[in-house]
Order: C-alpha cells, then structure tokens, then sequence
C-alpha cells in the first residue's frame, strides 16, 4: 500500500490503515458500552492529531464510526426499553452515548472545515463530500435528540453547526446528493434530509415527550423526511424557519420574520397527510405498518400516542391554548409521587416535610402553571410526574402533572404542568364485596359529569370491569369503571361511574 503521509507518519498508533484495523479488531466486541467509549476516545485522538492528511484522515473517521454503529444501536435500546435504570446506569449509558456522537460531529466537522478552508490536500475530499456532510449533519442531530432526552440544556453551538454544514452543502450545490450513509444498514439520505430531519425533530416539541417517545419521534421523523418540504421564500402551507447565519433554533412562524437571504422556511408539507393516514391506519389495526422502521416492536397505543402529538405539532395551525396564561410571580410548594401527594393530603401519620420543594410560578391559566426550579433535587423530575402543589399562603393542594420539562441550565429548570383535580379527598376503597382495600384519591375541579367521578389510585391497583365502593357519610358509594384517563409511573387516574347506596344496600 502507497503510503499517504510521504515518508513521515504522525506520531499516532493509527497512523496507517493497518495499525487502526488491528487495534480496532482487537475491541472487546462482546462489551458495548466498552466498544463505544474506547471508539469515542478514538475519535478525539484523531481530531486532535497533527500530520494526519486530509484523505487518510476522513477514511479514519469514517472507519472508526462504522465500527461503533451496532455497538451504539444495542446500547440505545437498553437505553430506551430497559425499565427503572438505576440513577448511575442511566447516566452512564447516556454519557457514553451523547459523548460520542458529540465527537463524532467534531470530527466530521473538522474534516469538513479543511475542505471548506482549501487546506493542503483537503481537494481529495471533494468525492467524499457528500458522505462527510451527510455524517456530520446526522451526528449533529442525534447529538441534539440525546440532549432532548435528558431536557437540556441545549449547547447553542450545535444549530451554528448544523447551519455552518447545511450552508456549505447549498453552496456547493450538494444539498440533494444522495448516499448510502453505512455498511449494511438499507437506506440513503442526502444532506438536505439530514438537514430536515434535525429542524423538523426540534420543531416537534420534544421537551413534552418522555424518553422513549423521543426515540419514537426521531424514528418517525426520518420515515416521512422524504416528504417534508424546504423553501428559500415564505409560502402559504409554512409552519417553521430558521436563519443559517445564526445559531439559532428553529422558530414556528407567528410572524414573518425580517428578510434575510440566509433564512430557510420549512414545514411538514406531504408528510402531514401521510402522518394522518398512518394515524387511521394503527387507529384501525391496532398495529404499525411494518415498512416503518422504529428500532424495535412497540404497543400500538403509545406509537399512536407520538403520531398524534406529531400531527399536533405538524400542522401549519399552531396548537392552541384551552386557556389564556396570565404572568405571576410567586411561590410553589411541591411534593411529587403518589406517596408525597398521599402524605400531604393526611394519609401518613408523618408526613415527610423534607420532601416538600419551593418553585417559582411564572404563570398559570386554568389549565395549569408555569414554573420554575431554582434547584433541581434527585432524579425524580421527568415528563408525566405527578405533583401536589400548594400556593404560597394557602391551605389547600392541588393536583398536577408535569407536562413539559427543560432543564435551561444545569441544576435549574422550568415546568409546564397540567392540573388535573383543583381539590382532592382521601377515600379509602374497597373492592366490592370485600373488607379490605387501600386510600385512593379522589378528584375534584368541577368538570365531572353527574354521576360520574375520577379517582387517582395507585400504579397496578386498579383492575378493570372490577367495582370498587367506598364510604361517603352514611351512604356506601359504588364505583364502576369506565377507563383509565391518564397514568404514570406510581398512578392512575380512572374514571368511574358513581351510585350511591344506602345502608341496607339498596340504591
């Protein structure tokens, strides 16, 4: 083999081709998580080595991320599926993950920032353009999706990125390039649905979805990438732009912003009609159709629950608030969990007041508050946690669920949260014909039909088209279920229908 660095190698341990293949043939294939960092540390030495040519240098990256892609799949579904992830195992696997892919962006920028520079030698990338913009775009994207699943905060440097490398694929007039982006995995993408998919990812609303259904939205994102539409002027069916001479992240169209030849205007376009005949056709099988890659085999009812969400946030209309929000500042006592809310409502003959937090309410609606954490404490915060929230000052608590989470700085954040019930009462219920039972909560904020009432119990308590019943003064009341309304990791909140016997048992 002719050598590519003359008669001077860098002084690296893969330095030739055949010193990188033998190191890499010699990873302990049987340890992901081993695989992926070593592969991680790898790249970071190659960036930061000095003598390596141009050429050689992107073939090196190249090859170092092909090896990590099935090592990097099998640690992402233990990520997503393993349930309960102990505080340490969650954060180790996601540093490992997020810390590669962000090296893995450095270092096809690095190879990109060469070619752009016209540096010596860097006119041999001129073939591989495509395949190291496409890479770099993807990496930068799931580099952002990582970010998403831990809610932040977002490194705005990583949508300069992203605008730098799509800017660069325009002017070369590579944004429609077409590539197989790796060995053995069906599919090519060019730089422009690269592009598409990080915009169309963040304009998805992403800071309201848990983890999984983050990895589900990246998935069906990339599933209808191909219809999404980009344009260089405002167009009627437009939802979102975004400006590639800034580092900013994509906004939604409330108003026409100023003209700038550098803004981008983009939107669902096809893809929402798609979407919604996706939506019709699970909503009618009961299952997704499996031309649709999402990495795994998921129940029908949380895919559609990510579709529905897309088709929200999709559509050239903006979602619209039940309730206008009305700006406040004041203080927020918080507990969390179905324990916490039982033992502020006096169902722990000690309730356990170090539980108990203060935020800061922003503002509320009717429907709910905006909050925020001067202090982030433990690992409990996460989309559909369940609150007990207590004003300043006052003596009752109301019911709530974390709906949108972002951590704007480490250790600090801001919430949107629902409010389920303005006022709760401790039950203690029964199932019917049996003397033993547990408290349950039941909810109150008016919006109940006659006869019919919600009750929050604990996660598995509940047991469909079995009865509960429970006392209310001198009456027994039955419960027969009717659904469950809304459910979290320690609750759920079930809707009955509500008869009241009298003593003797009749109605």
């Amino acid at each position: 083999m002719i050598s590519l660095f003359g008669s001077k190698k860098p002084d690296h341990p893969m330095a030739g081709i055949k010193e990188a293949r033998k190191l890499l043939d010699e990873l302990p294939t049987s340890d992901a998580y081993q695989c992926a960092d070593e592969l991680t540390h790898w790249l970071a030495s190659v960036v930061a080595a000095e003598g390596f040519k141009a050429e050689y240098r992107a073939q090196l990256i190249q090859l170092l991320d092909e090896t990590a892609q099935t090592h990097l799949r099998k640690l992402t579904r233990d990520y997503m599926v393993s349930s309960r992830l102990a505080r340490y195992q969650e954060m180790r696997l996601w540093t490992v993950l997020y810390e590669y892919w962000r090296q893995t962006a450095l270092a096809y920028a690095s190879c990109i920032d060469l070619y752009a520079a016209g540096a010596k030698g860097a006119d041999a990338l001129k073939g591989s353009m495509p395949l190291l913009l496409v890479r770099a775009l993807r990496a930068l994207g799931t580099q952002m999706k990582w970010l998403y699943v831990r809610y932040g905060p977002m490194d705005p440097s990583v949508w300069g990125d992203v605008a730098k490398v799509y800017a660069l694929a325009e002017g070369r007039k590579l944004t429609q390039s077409a590539v197989a982006v790796y060995p053995g995995i069906p599919g090519d993408s060019t730089p422009e649905r690269e592009f598409l998919k990080a915009v169309m990812l963040s304009s998805s609303s992403p800071d309201s979805l848990l983890p999984l259904e983050i990895e589900l939205c990246e998935r069906l994102v990339a599933h209808f990438c191909v219809s999404f539409t980009l344009r260089l002027d405002l167009q009627p069916d437009i939802a979102y732009w975004i400006d590639l001479a800034t580092s900013q992240a994509p906004l939604r169209l409330a108003r026409p912003p100023q003209h700038a030849p550098t803004l981008r205007f983009f939107a669902a376009g096809k893809a929402l009609e798609d979407l919604e005949k996706m939506i019709a056709t699970v909503r009618s099988t009961g299952s997704v159709p499996a031309q649709v890659n999402l990495g795994g085999t998921y129940p029908a009812e949380i895919v559609l629950d990510v579709l529905d969400h897309l088709a929200l946030y999709w559509s050239p209309k903006p979602p619209e608030r039940k309730h206008p929000r009305h700006r406040v500042k004041s203080r927020l006592n918080v507990t969390h969990g179905y324990d916490g809310v039982l033992a502020v409502l006096g169902g722990s003959s000690a309730p356990d007041t170090s539980a108990t937090e203060s935020w800061i309410v922003e503002n509320v609606s009717a429907g709910g508050f905006g909050a925020s954490i001067p202090e982030i404490k433990g690992d409990w915060l996460k989309i559909g946690c369940l609150l007990g929230l207590q004003p300043e000052g006052g003596n009752n608590w109301v019911l709530g669920v974390i709906r949108r989470l972002n951590r704007a700085i480490p250790h600090k954040g801001s919430v949107g949260i629902q409010t389920i019930a303005k006022s709760a009462q401790l039950v203690q219920l029964n199932l019917s014909g049996r003397t033993d039972g547990e408290t349950g909560i039941l909810l109150g904020d008016g919006s109940d039909a006659p006869g019919e009432a919600r009750v929050l119990l604990r996660a598995e308590m509940f047991v469909p088209r079995q009865n509960m019943e429970y006392r209310k003064g001198e009456h027994t009341c039955l419960l027969m279920p009717l659904g469950v309304l809304d459910r979290g990791e320690d609750y759920e909140v079930v809707k009955f229908r509500e008869m009241i016997r009298d003593t003797s048992g009749d109605e």
